[in-house]
């Protein structure tokens, strides 16, 4: 009776094995594959104009980063564009160094949200300053700490600016930097951004990151802004996309010029905090994405729970054929995942291969102890002060 039983239980978890790694094996070239897919064809341009832009950025308090970062935004190979820098009440030396950059480059304007604005976002507000004194129809909006890779990062953005086209996404990521707290990090962007581009390409948009991100004025004049989520802090990037974007009007900038990057926090609460507002927003998202990205985590943590527990009733069963049922399953995963992981962190320049096998251990656990930690934090932390 217990054999049977024991046996029974094998067979049972075999199975279970087999339907999860068919899951994820559906995420794997369903989605994350897209982007390697999409950067092999990153010659094909979509578009051959190269409409005007407005360059939109909210600074606060980061006069260093403005110092090394704006000159790069400024100094793009690109025929007509202007930079809008909006200053958040900046204690520091910001606005001096936008009046020495104003000098320079006559591209560059900049001014200052009021000391009396209250009961909003700042972040909202800067970009609702920013869009209303821009001149152009495209929009480009970024973050003082982001850099791009390229003198032809607004090429390849414009690239994916076609008539039917209302929002291009970007990739963006962490500048390489050693220890494990900068490649975890790393390397959770990068799989964030497997899930969001790829969920694009895959024609389901349903977020954008405000690091690397165009869309068109008149979008978001008839979306009336932000008006939506005004009760949060965030939410100028994510829930804004995920409000105006369709499978029709979304496309995603390829090629390694497109890359926009930034410094590792120097504080892992600031990284943290990130996180915990990304939660919050994720909540208000409209659609199913939210949970197609649970299924994803899910069935990754119990297949990999399923892998473990099969293998032990089958070495105690002696049940060797479905032992080796159990390892062609994690192989087939494994492989397929690593192999995926593997070109993609190539075309965007990482250098994350060591870390995967971990990452893809590890990352079921970390989300549920950051949905443990999002439940023990108060509401009012996330709302606009």
């Amino acid at each position: 009776m217990i054999t049977l039983d024991l046996a029974s239980t094998t067979f049972l978890l075999v199975a279970v094995c087999g339907v999860l790694c068919a899951i994820q094996l559906c995420y794997v070239f369903g989605i994350y594959n897209r982007i390697h897919r999409h950067f092999k064809k990153k010659n094909e341009a979509a578009g051959t104009e190269l409409p005007p832009l407005s360059v939109i950025i909210v600074t606060k308090d980061s006069g260093s980063a403005l110092t090394k970062n704006l000159p790069a935004i400024l100094e793009q190979d690109y025929p007509e564009f202007e930079v809008i820098v909006i200053n958040d009440k900046s204690a520091g030396e910001d606005e001096n160094i936008l009046k020495l950059l104003s000098d320079k480059y006559n591209n560059l304007y900049h001014t200052f949200i009021p000391e009396t604005a209250r009961y909003v976002s700042q972040k909202k507000l800067g970009i609702a300053m920013g869009i209303r004194a821009s001149r152009y129809e495209w929009l480009v909006v970024t973050e003082p700490y982001c850099c791009p890779v390229s003198r032809n990062w607004l090429r390849r953005l414009a690239e994916q600016m076609t008539p039917n086209t209302d929002i291009v996404l970007g990739y963006s990521n962490y500048l390489p930097q050693k220890g494990w707290f900068a490649r975890r990090i790393t390397t959770d962007s990068f799989f964030h951004s497997l899930r969001y581009l790829g969920m694009a390409l895959a024609g389901n948009p349903y977020m954008g990151i405000g690091r690397n991100l165009a869309y068109r004025k008149s979008l978001y004049e008839k979306h009336k802004g932000f008006a939506d989520h005004l009760q949060l802090q965030r939410g100028e990037d994510d829930l804004f996309i995920n409000a105006v974007a369709n499978k029709y009007n979304t496309r995603v900038a390829s090629g390694e010029d497109s890359i926009v990057r930034m410094p590792v926090p120097p504080y892992k609460r600031i990284w943290f905090e990130e996180k915990m507002n990304a939660m919050v927003t994720g909540h208000y998202y409209q659609g199913m994405a939210r949970f197609i990205n649970a299924i994803d985590t899910w069935t990754c943590g119990l297949f990999h729970l399923a892998t473990i527990s099969a293998l032990a009733f089958s070495i105690i069963e002696q049940q060797w054929i479905g032992m080796g049922l159990i390892v062609l399953f994690w192989l087939i995963r494994f492989i397929s995942t690593m192999t995926v992981f593997h070109h993609t962190s190539r075309d965007l320049n990482e250098n994350l291969c060591c870390i995967f096998p971990l990452f893809d251990i590890l990352r079921p656990l970390w989300s549920l102890v950051r949905q443990m930690q999002y439940l023990l934090r108060k509401k009012k932390d996330f709302l606009r002060k």
